[in-house]
């Protein structure tokens, strides 16, 4: 079996998964790109890692489907001999005042956001090897009560829960659990809807006035997943540049 640390990181076709994924290939880790619909974009990452000399290979899963999910981690093991780190960075997004939100919206947001991360983390728990590490992708939202993000901070909130809770599951297996919890972060997601005027006063909450890059958020991810973060184990960390 090759001692190649081997990942699995959902939303990997797009955005800060994109941005894990060829952060953890450019450290020298296989990656298994996780996307649900974006299969051109998944095969744009991977040619990139391939194209680099990394090591990685596609799966479609939806990660509210728990025999997808395994398939996935069956195609890690398959293909790379096993999984040391898994980040779940898939997430959906809507937003709307507490009192207008569309239930639809707030079942999807559920489905995929918590139920999403609740499928992956039971899988990565029975999965990850020694050594591992698994990190759950939240929102500094939670902790910002921004109007207008009711509902999807509610679905990253249990994130934040059921993450900490499994390292504590983890005990005595050498694995660690976190959470990264990125700040407003110049992605499709998070541009999606908003004018310049806002996107420019969002710039400015934190006091390095500006937003975050996928790549700010790639590389705390990568500190959790590497031998650096050994030591960090159930915590929330919010990267946002020290907005308030």
């Amino acid at each position: 079996m090759s001692e190649q640390r081997v990942a699995v990181v959902t939303g990997g076709s797009r955005g800060i998964g994109r941005a894990i994924a060829t952060k953890l290939a450019a450290q020298g880790t296989a990656v298994v790109v996780g996307y649900a619909g974006g299969a051109e974009a998944a095969a744009q990452v991977v040619g990139e890692i391939t194209t680099a000399g990394g090591r990685a290979v596609a799966a479609r899963a939806d990660v509210a489907d728990e025999h997808q999910v395994a398939a996935m981690f069956d195609t890690a093991t398959e293909t790379f001999g096993g999984v040391d780190v898994v980040v779940n960075s898939a997430g959906v997004m809507a937003l709307s005042p507490i009192a207008d939100l569309d239930l639809d919206d707030l079942d999807r947001m559920h489905r995929t956001n918590i139920r999403g991360t609740f499928v992956v983390a039971r899988e990565a728990a029975r999965r990850l090897r020694t050594g591992g590490a698994f990190i759950g992708v939240s929102t500094s939202i939670v902790g910002l009560q921004f109007p207008g993000y009711g509902g999807y901070a509610a679905s990253k909130g249990a994130v934040e829960a059921m993450t900490l809770i499994l390292a504590r599951e983890l005990r005595g297996r050498d694995i660690t659990a976190n959470t990264v919890a990125p700040g407003p972060t110049a992605t499709d997601l998070f541009l999606d809807g908003k004018d310049q005027a806002t996107i420019d006063h969002l710039a400015k909450q934190p006091p390095l006035e500006r937003l975050g890059a996928p790549g700010d958020i790639a590389e705390v991810v990568a500190f959790l997943a590497g031998p650096g973060g050994r030591w960090v184990n159930g915590q929330v960390v919010r990267a946002n540049g020290g907005i308030v």
